[in-house]
């Protein structure tokens, strides 16, 4: 028996120009360079306005005073020669800017090398495959079963574990060497056995590696010493052989700053004794313009009955199309000056005198409610976005942190937390070092009340090991 129910939904969609939208907030200023410059050179009706076009229209004006009118002008004037020259070459107004150098990736670099290896041609998509496969630190994290249904399906041919295993093994021996490691154990093993295996201490961490990997891990040294039947001084020569072993094959971060030092930022903070000044690094809404030809053709387009009506639509769309990016420019940019004076205006004493003591607990939300936008609007335009100072480069994200309540009531950042047990472990006696109840002690002195799980959290995001491993590394 067939029914009819009526009822009413209120459901909330979000137009793809909208998603556009939002990921031209999360570009920073080099993607959003890359991202015009695709946009300019796939739609005709986008021009970009070049820093000498502005007074090449009224070069010829009568009202221009022309250079050089009369011979007496001509004859005394004192400009030397070698600058009139030297500004024909180079524009003042728009210095170069020094190129940024292009990262290889390290997969390609793998590829390379293979090419080289004694294997036969029909095998190398065996070396390629793999190889994609290794995410960003150089570790291959999928079983090797699954990659060979994944290969054998897309090359239709029924490829075998052990072949991948086979090639596994050598492209572990290429550089970086160990990419292609199933995890940490397996590439600190493999270190070590590159190593001279005759050395006491090199057998020993293997032995520690294969047998006792998990207890390493927790840092459950007086287990490791019992199993392994190790004094507190092998324990110790072993414990600092193993951390001066990488424990990645390839790191990223390491990779991008050695090759690119310099960050590019996008908003420039300047100290003007009472006042600080905010401008964006690169304004780029002002160059971009509708062009007046494509503007012209969609007008007599309109008046056309001949013109075909797809060519017609065409014409509209890629104007439409202009017009919607460069307004998408302009809100991005207007929002991230929104956004950036808040930010400064409720981080004033830290943009004045760059002491992080003096950075306060903020959250996006406060940011959110201030310029009165959503939380993800600020997240986004936020996110990898950095800010020149006069004390140096900032990254935003750094600036959003929680707070913690002190003993007369005040909200303190947790940086500033983090700051000082730093200084407090590098000012202890190394061969005694602080427990974490040690330091909770200590901050509570300072007027900090911290649980000890709180500052073995902040220990760790700082990368500092516990007192143990410290007493024996030092």
């Amino acid at each position: 028996m067939l029914n009819q129910v009526q009822t009413q939904k209120q459901q909330h969609t979000i137009l793809p120009q909208q998603i556009e939208l939002l990921n031209l907030f999360h570009l920073n200023t080099l993607e959003l360079e890359q991202r015009i410059q695709d946009e300019l050179s796939e739609n005709p009706a986008l021009e970009e306005l070049s820093s000498g076009e502005d007074g090449a229209a009224d070069k010829f004006s009568k009202d221009t005073v022309q250079d050089y009118q009369g011979y007496e002008e001509y004859c005394y004037d004192d400009i030397p020669d070698y600058k009139t020259e030297y500004n024909n070459y180079i524009n003042t107004e728009k210095v170069p800017e020094k190129p940024i150098a292009e990262v290889p990736d390290f997969r390609e670099e793998l590829k390379r090398q293979c090419r080289f290896l004694d294997v036969p041609e029909d095998k190398q998509f065996l070396f390629d495959f793999l190889i994609d496969s290794i995410n960003e630190n150089g570790f291959l994290e999928q079983d090797l079963e699954e990659l060979a249904s994944e290969i054998s399906f897309k090359k239709k041919t029924w490829i075998e574990p052990e072949e991948l295993d086979e090639a596994l093994k050598l492209i572990r021996q290429l550089e970086p060497v160990g990419a292609g490691c199933r995890n940490v154990q397996e590439y600190m093993l493999l270190q070590l056995k590159n190593m001279n295996t005759k050395r006491p201490d090199v057998r020993t961490a293997i032995a520690l590696l294969e047998g006792h990997f998990q207890d390493l891990r927790s840092c459950n040294l007086d287990k490791l010493r019992k199993q392994m039947n190790l004094d507190e001084e092998e324990i110790r020569i072993v414990l600092e052989l193993l951390s001066h072993l990488s424990t990645r094959p390839f790191n990223p971060d390491a990779s991008s700053i050695q090759a690119n030092p310099s960050i590019l930022p996008d908003f420039v903070v300047i100290d003007e004794g009472d006042t600080l000044e905010l401008a964006l690094y690169r304004q780029r809404s002002s160059n971009l313009h509708i062009s007046q030809s494509w503007m012209e053709m969609v007008q007599n387009s309109s008046q056309n009955a001949a013109l075909d009506k797809s060519a017609k639509q065409y014409l509209r769309s890629k104007l439409s199309s202009a017009q919607w990016f460069i307004n998408a420019i302009q809100q991005r940019e207007s929002n991230m000056l929104k956004i950036m004076r808040a930010i400064v205006d409720m981080q004033y004493d830290y943009f004045k005198y760059g002491d992080i003591l003096m950075l306060k607990p903020m959250k996006l939300k406060d940011i959110a409610d201030k310029v009165k936008v959503d939380i993800s609007t600020v997240s986004r335009l936020t996110c990898n976005k950095y800010a020149e100072t006069p004390f140096g480069t900032v990254l935003l994200k750094d600036l959003f942190t929680e707070g913690i309540m002190n003993q007369e009531g005040l909200n303190i950042s947790n940086k500033v937390i983090q700051n000082i047990i730093g200084e407090v472990i590098q000012a202890e006696d190394k061969k005694t070092p602080y427990t974490d109840r040690q330091l909770v002690a200590i901050l509570a002195e300072k007027g900090y009340s911290i649980a000890r799980r709180t500052v073995a959290k902040y220990r760790e995001l700082m990368n500092i090991p516990v007192a143990q491993v410290r007493g024996l590394w030092n």
